[in-house]
């Protein structure tokens, strides 16, 4: 009986640990699909929407994972007439760097706080990636002076 016992319960903890595996292995392909697309879709209040290719670090990789999860809405404020920033509302792990931006540059500052770049600036930053295919005056004229919310989603 004993062992009848023990051979059932290896046999359990066996099935645990293919079913576990699998399951993780599956979320690491969600994960990696996500990654290899590299883009995500950036939706500015009033519908105008452009698509972002992202840089492969581990802050967007937990970003790519936070998105599967649902959209991310960062109310933004214009500074220095060069950037909006705003929190995430998440942290995410830094890659900081010294980094000199273009206009449509997507930055991580302080590992909280998203940056699009419509100037050029050079800091320690983390690059998150870049708006595709978007002019300066474009990318200006979409952002609007002042606050705007930005919409964060998976393309």
């Amino acid at each position: 009986m004993k062992e009848s016992l023990l051979i059932l319960s290896l046999f359990l903890l066996s099935a645990f640990a293919v079913v576990a595996q699998t399951q993780h292995e599956m979320s690491n392909n969600s994960n990696r699909t996500n990654m290899e697309n590299k883009t995500i879709r950036l939706t500015i209040e009033g519908g105008k929407a452009f698509t972002a290719t992202l840089v492969d670090n581990s802050s967007t990789q937990a970003l790519v994972e936070y998105l599967a999860k649902g959209n991310i809405t960062v109310k933004m404020e214009d500074y220095a007439n060069m950037e909006k920033v705003g929190s995430l509302g998440i942290r995410l792990p830094r890659n900081d760097k010294q980094t000199t931006t273009r206009p449509g540059d997507i930055i991580l500052y302080q590992g909280h706080n998203l940056v699009i770049y419509y100037d050029t600036n050079s800091w320690n930053f983390t690059r998150l990636g870049k708006i595709d295919s978007v002019s300066q005056a474009d990318l200006k004229d979409a952002l609007g002076k002042g606050d705007v919310t930005v919409t964060l989603s998976l393309d």
